[in-house]
């Protein structure tokens, strides 16, 4: 659990300093870096989105993860739990909210390969190799983030320790269900998700995108049953 812990700690670190930097930057010079936060975002979840190898899988993960996340009302019950927070942090003149601070990082800082790999490494090998340089860019992405994004930020420190730190605890239960290709389909669709985060950063839409969320579990599940969907199938033709 160390790479989890050092990147706990380097989330929190650089979340707080970019709170203090966040109060010498003007209005006008914060509205700027958002949208330019918000490209950067967008071209990192392009880049991610096309680690994908089957466009099908990535199209089926997200309309069921958009229909089971807002069935269960995923992005309402974030904001239910951030709004006791959010009376003591408010937004400055229509700044984002702490929910949307969290979500954005959150994913940012937790979807990817580095996050599955690097988990799965130290909890099967106990190197923790990865987690440690994955946490070194994220202390640099985190001060970005806080100064724009806010104290949403910060929790997300929380978010790191609870799903890296469960992925390390279950790695040896998941490995064999991860492989490269699994962890490429489950990129893909969490980095859609960063293309939304990107847009509403922009202010082109506003996109409850936690309600998304399911679609990251979905794509390396139909990944897995693919192989087997088409055996049956090809049982059923002949």
């Amino acid at each position: 659990m160390l790479g989890v812990i050092v990147n706990v700690v380097t989330v929190a670190v650089g979340a707080v300093l970019g709170l203090l930097f966040k109060r010498a930057i003007p209005e006008k010079v914060s509205k700027a870096a958002m949208t330019g936060l918000g490209a950067c975002t967008l071209f990192i979840g392009i880049q991610g989105s096309l680690k994908g190898e089957n466009v099908l899988i990535l199209i089926v993960s997200v309309v069921l993860g958009a229909i089971i996340g807002t069935l269960l009302g995923i992005d309402g019950g974030i904001n239910k739990l951030a709004q006791g927070i959010e009376k003591r942090f408010k937004r400055e003149n229509g700044g984002v909210s702490v929910a949307e601070g969290l979500i954005s990082s959150t994913l940012l800082f937790c979807v990817g390969a580095m996050t599955v790999t690097g988990s799965i490494q130290a909890g099967t090998t106990g190197d923790n190799s990865i987690l440690i340089t994955k946490a070194m860019l994220d202390l640099v992405s985190s001060m970005m983030l806080a100064s724009s994004l806010g104290v949403g930020v910060l929790l997300a420190a929380g978010s790191v320790l609870v799903i890296q730190g469960g992925l390390v605890l279950l790695s040896g239960l998941i490995a064999p269900f991860l492989s490269t290709g699994a962890i490429n389909e489950m990129t893909s669709a969490g980095s859609l998700l960063i293309i939304m985060i990107g847009t509403n950063l922009m202010g082109i839409t506003k996109i409850k995108v936690a309600d998304f969320l399911p679609a990251v579990v979905f794509a390396p599940l139909i990944h897995n049953l693919v192989p087997l969907i088409e055996k049956l199938w090809s049982l059923i033709v002949k």
